[in-house]
């Protein structure tokens, strides 16, 4: 067959132009060719060439700046031109199958426009990105050619009577309208930018995310085709494999997504429904409206996606069903085709009865169909990830000014806020991401009936009733699942809680032998989890064997149905096939309809969660700091450089915040203050935490200017509340605060507003950042000021022993401070402030005599003195009376009396008195005869927690964190293989701790399902060709069936593989591994690594090995129907492999990423939350504010790329699946049409094919998932591995002396004792001998080796040298539980349990209540107690919290006494306790320990004044051991300069 343009049947009568050019229908073919060639001609110099050598661009960061007007449109109508055009050469094709010769001119001119219009989009966007306007002209001239010839085409058409019936009819005038939309779509861009026929162009700039080299998330900025493929990110994917992904190479967020921006959306939809009176309106609804006005539209978009990707969803059934139903027609009878101006045309069904053409048809349709979910998918995370950082961002200026009554009253616990943080805004984020599907699901279910009912009739609408009989079943079960998950998610809460409380008193619990009562607790509460775990497992499995036999008993039912009903019933290959994928496409949306509906619920109640948080009470008042100026008076002292930029607070930080002004300033009314030199003055105040009494009532009290004010009474009275009324932090019930700025008093008129203040709260507070950042507090470091402070709060030496000095981390995550240290740099913050004003709640509480005389000296008489700063000081230490210019003296919530001491004297001598026999001071003033040598001397111990030297510490670190990257040295390309190779080996342990039964069974289930499956669909395959009677089939079917419900319910019981030994063996472990392992890294293996393995590795594990299988049976079922397909296959099998492989890398560290920027997030949070008094007293809202944008801007962003790279692996995987299911349909058709291949095998292994592209993207994202969630395996492997404690002794417990020790006689023999054998020890050979009964005092300079004498009686440290003898029995030969349950001690950091109060003084349950009231009593606690509700069984909350510092530390004395052991040991036990309680305390110990023996380690040494021995250490060594008067008596005796220290 000769080749030729026009054809060369009956002697090229096609030549013929006897009836005119124009009426000849191979010209008018021919005419249509010119524009192509031409734009081909023009372009392809310009292209290859001129982009070659191009220079002149204007530079842009980023090639993807797109502003020529008409973008999008220009790229959707040359997608569809791209389309038609495929048609086109398609129907010319077909249509040339019914001529003796090749006619080209059919289908030649269409393939150029293809080729024409693909370079012109190549063209343009070239055009664009580097900003060349002036070559649009081509493109223009091309437009215009393409529709002139194109309109006459379809004129000469017209003409001739050619009308709607034939198909190429159709195809011109679509191709002559869009070549003419797209004509306007050029002229457009002329007339807008102005390039030519006008003098001057229109100037554009880019937008300001593309001029910032920061932004690399281009998603909102790319063309189209880029968007929908994300082929932006393939650069970063790539790179990925080179270099592992972080913060720097993730960039910066784009303006639009910045929680900043979505925040401000989100507040104008809040401030949209204000009502007219600016009532806030309450409710979850309000939230929802906001949410709606804020985050609609988005959301409409993703919900348009998903519908057209659902409609595009149903062409793979009906495209199969064609291709079967074309195949099987045994006769091809086709009318000849009509023909018009000599050339053939054919009609639209007979081109669409054409079995390739359906396969081309159907590979687009998928393609379209997959583009559209991933974007809708995409729009709706995007959405969903924008709304969760404007969420957050609003609770955290919620957080700010929350009333603190809410916080320590429990109306609000850290707990809950974290929670709202963690949990709420992540469901309500993916209630979004789900929404489109609540809007989805019915459309797809009502198109899919409609559709079964014109194939199958009236027994389709059977099969339908099925499903839906059994959906009420299947919302049934996930219910169940649900609460199953909740009651597992309270079992785990609890049994975190649990662990928290255990691992942050293991010290405590150790020390009295109680850790087996709360291990066992943990384990109870373990054991429900996994049983509740294993009904979850159970429903789960019930879940997907509904998911697979729903369909499957629907098409039986149908099938059987539509046999019985119609007598004529034909049930072809082609209808059965299509009804099966019809079917499967309806069970989608009732599996998802369970999680979604969960999902809604989730969601209303975690908006239910934020309107009441949103409506708590918020601080009254002042939220706008006003700006304060320090005092020009005389302090021009050395510290004058201060920035006083710093202190004018006018301005919030950055400029970011300048619209967060909320101008709802309730003006105090404006009152004259008498005198100027008062800072601050309360009249009348009453003030209360909650609505009911006030804690303070009746206050009026004054504070001077520049001054010193002392605030005194005993424990509980209420100074801490004081400090906190004035700063505005109580709620005030009547009277008035004022607080005078001494600024000119024009400036700020009369109102007065306070400025920043410095406050250090009793309990410090601290950052998780550097010690010295902790001190700075994000004012601008001053080296001379620094160090000033540093030398007053004596902290070098602690410095010093820090690993990274004062770089080192601290704080909850970092090195583990003792109380003392941490109270020191809550102080050492507030002196470097620049405020007028310093509050120091008790700062001496934690300190020894030395460093609070030091402290007291340096840093509050000299630092703060010298700069006249105003300094209100609460202090149980009365020694320092005499410095004070101002006194305030509080008793029980009001004021006793104030004024200066000499008042005080004057007036209420008793009082004066009382106050002189407490100091142990002659009435002289207090000189500086401190012993000045003694300061230097000041040597250190250690901080508790990096003991010793840095190696050691640096060798845990490594132990800890042994990751991958090792060694930084380590050759890059070993790390890089590493990263790219899955964890096998802790698959191993995973699989293995299951034991073998189970995993044998579970590989069987597996493969015994997925064969019955396929066996199932290969005999519909072979029946519905060969018709067989219903009946038989039918029964075969019932019982395959039956076998699968078998199998697949024994699925997934192995899968609560037990990881129970991990509890005991972590709490069994030495003392030292709690002391150097951050807490929250112990706390993570056993929430989020737990987590991790009782709930997602198990899910992922199944999923991943259901889509492997179903992959590798659809492919296998393929193969067997075309064997041709396997080499075609290799190529595309290539293309998975390497797309698999990048995409592992960089979701994995995707992952870690979005994990580990969400860390600081939360703990930004807690930390503001903990701190919010400091901050506020600060002013420094508007910082805090700052680096939570940051914070959670960050981790958006690696949210936001990790969406984005799902989105990119599904893209592909689709791509490919698609193409399996191309060249599938193409071989198989070839097959049946040339090898008479049954239709129902075609059927077959089409429907299979769209099977692959639906499996091959989850089994790649469930591989690096499982890649991911091994880690936890590891993590925890490496925590068992941890050596437990030697709990046995040489002798049982039962061998033990029943009241051992009776009469308390120690004896210590050259002892030596060191934490760990790796480092130096810190008691040298100790000797010592205590009678029994005796009271012993232990004093010495921190750091001298005092506390670890007392762990030395517990073996909580290596005895390595020497021994203890305690009544004639050597300690160590003991079990470690009988050792520790017979001694008592009292820690110097009081620990309460939450529970009650009982629990807390005897967890074992042994005392009677009348042995614990004796101990409440001795402990000064029992008015306390008595007066609370339910008296012993009152509740203690977490950390003791509704108690105060000294009231714990009774407590803690109260728990000694309960325990009658005959030797007590008091580890400066009295530190945060007055000196009127403590005094009672010492004679209590003194009469009711008369028989006993204790050994107390003294801060103040007056308290062991009156022992019979004193024992003073130095550097782990005995210095002096003798009676106290004896050493007083030598002049020279170190205890005599500690007494005259003291005085």
């Amino acid at each position: 067959m000769s080749l030729a343009f026009c054809g060369n049947d009956n002697n090229s009568a096609a030549y013929n132009v006897d009836a005119g050019v124009l009426n000849n229908g191979c010209f008018l073919d021919a005419l249509t060719v010119v524009p192509h060639v031409f734009l081909l001609f023009i372009t392809f110099p310009i292209l290859f060439i001129g982009w070659g050598s191009q220079s002149s661009k204007v530079h842009i960061h980023h090639s993807t700046w797109l502003h020529f007007p008409g973008h999008n449109l220009r790229w959707i109508l040359t997608f569809i031109l791209l389309f038609i055009i495929v048609c086109e050469i398609a129907e010319g094709i077909v249509s040339d199958g019914f001529n003796q010769s090749v006619h080209l001119h059919l289908y030649m001119p269409s393939c150029l426009a293809f080729m024409a219009a693909i370079t012109s989009i190549i063209f343009y966007h070239n055009i664009e990105t580097s900003n060349f306007p002036k070559l649009l002209m081509t493109l223009l001239i091309y437009w215009v050619l393409a529709f002139v010839s194109k309109t006459i085409k379809f004129a000469k058409y017209t003409e001739h009577g050619i009308g709607l019936r034939q198909l190429r009819f159709g195809i011109t005038g679509l191709l002559t309208l869009l070549y003419g939309l797209l004509l306007a779509v050029e002229i457009n861009v002329i007339l807008k930018r102005r390039y030519m026929c006008f003098a001057h162009p229109t100037e554009v700039k880019p937008p300001e995310d593309l001029q910032d080299l920061g932004v690399r998330f281009l998603q909102p900025f790319v063309n189209l085709l880029s968007k929908s493929t994300y082929w932006w990110m393939n650069t970063f994917i790539t790179a990925a494999h080179r270099r592992p992904i972080d913060l720097k190479v993730i960039g910066k967020l784009p303006i639009a997504m910045r929680a900043l921006t979505n925040y401000l959306k989100l507040r104008e939809a809040f401030e949209a429904q204000k009502r007219p009176q600016g009532i806030q309106p309450q409710g979850p609804k309000w939230i929802w409206t906001a949410l709606r006005q804020a985050f609609g539209k988005p959301l409409l978009l993703s919900i348009t996606y998903r519908f057209m990707a659902d409609l595009l969803g149903f062409a793979g059934p009906l495209c199969i069903s064609g291709i079967v139903h074309h195949l099987s027609k045994e006769n091809h009878t086709i009318q000849p085709p009509v023909k018009h101006l000599g050339i053939y045309f054919i009609s639209s069904q007979e081109f669409l009865a054409n079995a390739y053409v359906l396969a081309v048809l159907l590979f687009f349709a998928l393609l379209l169909q997959r583009t559209f979910l991933q974007a809708s998918y995409y729009v709706a995370i995007e959405t969903g990830i924008n709304l969760r950082g404007a969420i957050q961002t609003k609770i955290f200026n919620k957080i700010m000014r929350l009333c603190t009554s809410n916080m320590s009253m429990g109306g609000m616990t850290v707990g809950q806020i974290c929670n709202l943080v963690a949990i709420d805004t992540n469901q309500l984020m993916w209630f979004f991401f789900l929404c489109p599907n609540l809007f989805a699901m019915p459309v797809q279910i009502i198109v899919g009936v409609i559709l079964l009912y014109y194939l199958l009739g009236i027994s389709a609408l059977i099969g339908a009733t099925v499903i839906t009989l059994l959906a009420p079943v299947q919302y049934f079960v996930a219910t169940k699942l649900s609460d199953a998950q909740k009651s597992t998610l309270e079992y785990s809460s609890e049994r975190l809680k649990k662990t928290n409380e255990l691992m942050r008193g293991i010290k405590l619990l150790k020390l009295y032998a109680w850790e087996h009562i709360f291990c066992s607790s943990v384990e109870e509460t373990r054991r429900k989890e996994l049983t509740s775990l294993q009904t979850f497992a159970l429903y789960t499995s019930i879940s997907i064997f509904m998911n697979t036999a729903i369909p499957i008993a629907a098409v039986l039912v149908t099938f059987v149905a539509h046999v019985h009903l119609s007598d004529d019933a034909d049930l072809s290959p082609a209808v059965a096939f299509a009804s099966l994928s019809l079917f499967h496409i309806l069970v989608t949306p009732l599996f998802l309809l369970s999680s979604v509906v969960r999902s809604t619920v989730k969601a209303l109640v975690s908006v239910q969660k934020l309107s009441e948080f949103f409506s708590c009470d918020e601080i009254g008042g002042e939220q706008e700091p006003r700006a304060t100026v320090l005092p020009n008076s005389s302090n021009h002292n050395k510290y004058q450089a201060l920035p006083l930029k710093v202190v004018n607070r006018k301005r919030p930080v950055r400029d970011d915040w300048n619209s967060f002004a909320l101008q709802s300033e309730q003006e105090d009314e404006p009152l004259a203050v008498e005198d100027e030199d008062i800072c601050i003055k309360i009249t009348n105040g009453y003030f209360s935490w909650t609505d009911g009494t006030p804690t303070l009532s009746n206050v009026n009290i004054k504070i001077p200017f520049g001054q010193l004010t002392m605030i005194v009474g005993q424990v509980g009275c209420g100074k801490s509340s004081l400090l906190l009324a004035a700063l505005g932090e109580m709620q005030k019930i009547s009277g008035t605060v004022i607080w005078n700025s001494p600024t000119d008093a024009a400036a700020d008129g009369d109102i007065r507003k306070r400025g920043a203040v410095a406050y250090a709260s009793q309990k410090p507070w601290l950052l998780n950042t550097t010690l010295a950042e902790n001190i700075t507090f994000e004012m601008p470091l001053i080296k001379q000021r620094y160090r000033a402070v540093i030398e007053a709060c004596s902290l070098q030496p602690d410095i010093d022993i820090l690993p990274q000095g004062d770089q080192t981390e601290i704080g909850e995550r970092g090195i583990i401070l003792s109380g003392g240290q941490r109270q020191r740099i809550g102080v050492a913050r507030a002196l470097y402030q620049a405020t007028n004003v310093v509050f120091l709640d008790d700062p001496f509480s934690a300190l020894d005599i030395h460093l609070s005389d030091h402290l007291m000296q340096e840093g509050i008489l000299k630092l703060l003195r010298e700069e006249k700063r105003t300094v209100v000081l609460v202090t149980h230490k009365l020694q320092y009376l005499p410095h004070a210019d101002w006194i305030i003296a509080m008793k029980d919530g009001s004021i006793q009396t104030e004024g200066t001491l000499k008042d005080i004297q004057n007036s209420q001598p008793e009082l004066f008195e009382q106050w002189k026999t407490l100091m142990h001071r002659q009435d002289k003033e207090f000189e500086k005869e401190t012993v000045d040598e003694n300061m230097t001397v000041l040597e250190r111990k250690n901080l508790r927690r990096a003991m010793y030297s840095r190696e050691a510490l640096k060798t845990e670190e490594e132990e800890e964190e042994q990751s991958v990257e090792s060694d930084e040295e380590d050759n890059l390309s070993r790390v890089m293989r590493h990263r790219a190779t899955i964890p096998w080996r802790s698959c191993g342990t995973y699989l293995s701790s299951a034991g073998l039964l189970l995993l044998l069974l579970l590989l069987l289930s597996q493969l015994l399902k997925h064969s019955l499956l396929v066996a199932i669909d290969y005999w519909l395959a072979h029946w519905t060709s060969k018709v067989i009677t219903a009946k038989i089939d039918a029964a075969a079917h019932n019982c395959s069936l039956v076998m699968l419900c078998g199998f697949l319910l024994y699925e997934k019981k192995w899968l609560l593989a037990k990881f129970d030994i991990r509890l005991n063996s972590s709490h069994l472990s030495f003392p030292r591994f709690f002391e150097t392992t951050p807490l929250a890294s112990i706390l993570n293996r056993f929430s989020s690594d737990t987590n991790t393995i009782d709930q997602h590795i198990p899910a992922t594990l199944e999923c991943l090995s259901r889509s492997t299988l179903l992959c590798v049976s659809a492919l296998g079922v393929i193969s067997y129907v075309t064997p041709v397909f396997l080499i075609v296959v290799i190529p595309l099998a290539i293309a998975c492999y390497f797309i698999q492989k990048y995409f592992r890398v960089a979701s994995k560290d995707l992952q870690q990423l979005e994990d580990s920027t969400q860390l600081p997030l939360l703990s930004h949070f807690s930390e503001t939350v903990e701190g919010l008094t400091t901050i506020r007293a600060f002013r420094y809202e508007p910082r805090f504010r700052q680096r939570l944008l940051e914070f959670t801007d960050a981790n958006n962003m690696a949210s936001l790329f990790l969406t984005a790279a799902n989105r990119w692996l599904e893209v592909r995987m689709e791509y490919i699946g698609a193409c399996i299911v191309l060249i599938a349909a193409v071989a198989s058709i070839t097959n049946s049409l040339y090898n008479h291949l049954s239709t129902g095998l075609v059927g077959l292994g089409l429907t299979y094919a769209l099977m692959v592209s639906n499996y091959l993207n989850w089994m790649v994202r469930n591989l690096a998932d499982m890649e991911v969630q091994l880690g936890a395996v590891k993590k925890i492997k490496a925590l068992l591995k941890t050596e437990p404690e030697n709990y046995e002794g040489l002798l049982s417990a039962s061998q033990v002396p029943e009241g051992w020790p009776q009469q308390g006689k120690i004896q210590i023999q050259n002892l030596s004792v060191r934490y760990d054998s790796t480092l130096k020890p810190v008691l040298k050979h100790v000797n010592a001998h205590i009678s029994p009964g005796q009271k012993v005092g232990i004093c010495g300079r921190t750091g001298s080796g005092k506390s670890s004498f007392s762990l030395a009686f517990f073996r909580m440290v290596d005895t390595f040298e020497g021994r203890i003898i305690i009544d004639d029995i050597d300690i160590a030969k003991l079990p470690l539980q009988t050792l520790r349950s017979r001694f008592s001690i009292i820690l110097q950091d009081p620990f309460l349990f939450s529970g009650t109060i009982r629990f807390n003084l005897d967890p074992e349950m042994k005392a009677t209540d009348s042995m614990l009231w004796e101990a409440l009593e001795i402990a000064q606690l029992k008015p306390v107690v008595k007066t609370l509700p339910g008296g012993l069984d009152a509740i203690i909350t977490e950390g003791g919290e509704n108690f105060s510092q000294g009231q714990r530390q009774l407590f803690c004395l109260a728990r000694a006494f309960v325990r009658k052991s005959s030797i007590l040991i008091m580890d400066e036990a009295t530190a945060s306790i007055d000196m009127a309680t403590e005094s009672i305390l010492q004679k209590v110990v003194m009469t009711a320990f008369a028989d006993r023996t204790v050994v107390t380690i003294a801060h103040r040494v007056h308290t062991i004044l009156n022992a019979d021995l004193v024992i003073v250490m130095k550097r782990g060594v005995i210095l002096e051991f003798d009676k106290p008067e004896v050493l007083l008596n030598q002049e020279d005796s170190v205890f005599a300069s500690f007494v005259r220290a003291d005085k």
